[in-house]
């Protein structure tokens, strides 16, 4: 997705203030971050503890014990410093694609916001060094398999701290480099792992949070297209607004459903199309043009759920055991479990998904002569030309492939660690493969525009309402009406370009004010 926004010169970061906005949009604009005054004291009191701890031979599990099964094998003091880079090592055991650059990048500045709340009993020189990783450009090198979600993200987490100490590989200026080198190169020296640091750097849910992050980031920005797409679908169905009515919406209060329906009005304010056929006869239309408001509006109200419970997730302490300064104490407990996580990812995902099923029925009746009005699939020379006919067999395939993505990880769970971790999320499943259903969704709805507009071609000198008019002249200005077949693929590729630039957003809201 395409996004224009202001670069701020620095993001201070403190533990509490990152946001699904602020934190996709400070990686974007590549802005620079520095830790708070005030959470540098709060690391430093828990530290403090962690040292008088380790003096005094207590034990604290996976500071001077095992992990995992091995929590009650005690480590002498001599070899707490390589406890920590074996756990690092022996937990880089992931596999598969790497993790795309974006979500490393987000992964490394939600680890570095849950230890800068001060619970983790690490130094403050830990939490600069990742803050100098992070404003260098480094992109550790992290395979996407291998987390079961509920130690932590530990696998992917033990290879974004590789980087760390100097070990495994990354990118640096979009080439692939030994960690070591890049570090070399950045002026970085590698860092020592002390007591506690590589067990606070892998419990943690920042591989699925990152993902869940841009997911809500982008399906915010979907479910307006969604709205902008079904009005310009509607009017080139020649379809009827009276379903949208704020009567209906209020004797059924969801407030995803109020907004989808209002969003829909404004669109289609003043349409001479509409206006063209109010008294054709036509009852009702079918569910995927009616029933708009009810299921775009539900997908509303399940994206600020997810992103209310990410949000919380985001400026959280995460890791075990947990350090409490003002009262003396080491707590072993279970924040590192993804559960949260992990129903909302799959409740994103069924809902996106959704958003695509009912995008895709629009598009089959606009392609579909019998059901449109229009000429059989949107081509004035049928027989010669296909016209439109294949782009919606694409966005069929695309809706079944999330039907497959859409059945849920988080009913699942598999013994790790000879049973004693025996009850795991799956929530990085969940949030990878519902990284897939959002990407996906992004295609089809570009395929909707596409045909739309095709559609509203045939119904000129009409003009649409005016959102939906300054949606369609937004686009014709930058790709024309389709009058002999050509490379499908390409026209989906340059409608995505044009609608997932925010400039056309914000064109069509200035017809219609803010879209919800």
């Amino acid at each position: 997705m395409y996004i224009i926004c202001m670069q701020k010169k620095e993001f201070l970061i403190t533990g509490e203030n990152l946001t699904v906005k602020n934190s996709v949009e400070a990686v974007l604009n590549n802005t620079k971050i520095s830790l708070s005054s005030v959470s540098e004291k709060k690391i430093l009191s828990s530290r403090k503890l962690v040292e008088k701890w380790i003096t005094k031979e207590e034990v604290i599990y996976g500071i001077t014990t095992g992990f995992g099964e091995f929590k009650d094998v005690r480590i002498s003091q001599k070899d707490i410093e390589k406890l920590q880079r074996n756990l690092i090592l022996s937990h880089s055991a992931g596999t598969g694609k790497y993790i795309p650059d974006f979500i490393v990048r987000l992964m490394l500045l939600f680890r570095i916001n849950s230890l800068a709340k001060g619970y983790s009993g690490v130094r403050p020189e830990l939490v600069h060094h990742l803050i100098k990783i992070y404003n260098s450009g480094i992109i550790p090198l992290i395979p996407s398999q291998g987390s079961v979600g509920s130690s932590g993200d530990l696998s992917p987490l033990a290879h974004l701290s590789l980087t760390i100490i100097g070990e495994g590989y990354c990118k640096l200026g979009g080439g692939i480099i030994r960690s070591s080198d890049a570090l070399r190169i950045k002026k970085i020296k590698p860092l020592m792992l002390l007591a506690k640091e590589g067990l606070a750097m892998i419990n943690g849910t920042q591989m699925m949070s990152a993902y869940l992050c841009k997911s809500v980031y982008d399906a915010e920005y979907l479910s307006k297209l969604a709205d902008i797409s079904g009005s310009l679908s509607l009017e080139a169905l020649r379809g009827t607004v009276k379903a949208f009515s704020e009567k209906i919406q209020n004797v059924r209060p969801h407030r995803g459903q109020i907004a989808s329906a209002k969003n829909l009005r404004q669109l289609l304010k003043d349409s001479e199309i509409m206006q063209s056929h109010k008294n054709c006869g036509k009852v009702q239309d079918a569910y995927s043009l009616r029933c708009m408001p009810q299921v775009h509006g539900a997908v509303k109200d399940t994206i600020e759920y997810c992103k209310k419970v990410l949000e919380t997730e985001l400026n959280s302490a995460t890791d075990n055991p947990l350090i409490f300064a003002e009262t003396g104490e080491h707590i072993e407990g279970g924040n590192f479990h993804g559960e949260p996580l992990a129903l909302i990812a799959d409740f994103l995902a069924i809902a996106m998904s959704e958003l695509g099923n009912i995008s895709e029925r629009r598009i089959a009746r606009l392609v579909d002569g019998s059901l449109s009005g229009l000429p059989r699939f949107l081509t004035e020379n049928g027989g010669l030309n296909s016209g439109l006919m294949i782009v919606q067999y694409t966005a069929a395939s695309l809706v079944s492939e999330n039907k497959v993505l859409s059945h849920p990880a988080s009913v699942d769970s598999i013994p790790t660690s000879a049973n004693q971790e025996d009850h795991n999320s799956m929530g990085s499943i969940g949030a990878r493969k519902g990284f897939e259903v959002i990407n996906n969704v992004k295609k089809i709805i570009s395929i909707e525009f596409l045909c739309a507009a095709q559609g509203i071609d045939f119904l000129r000198p009409l003009k649409s309402g005016k959102g939906s008019e300054q949606a369609y002249t937004y686009i014709r200005r930058k790709i024309k009406h389709i009058k002999e077949d050509t490379i499908s693929s390409e026209l989906i590729l340059k409608i995505s370009e044009i609608i997932y630039d925010e400039r056309f957003l914000k064109s069509v809201e200035e017809k219609t004010g803010k879209l919800k």
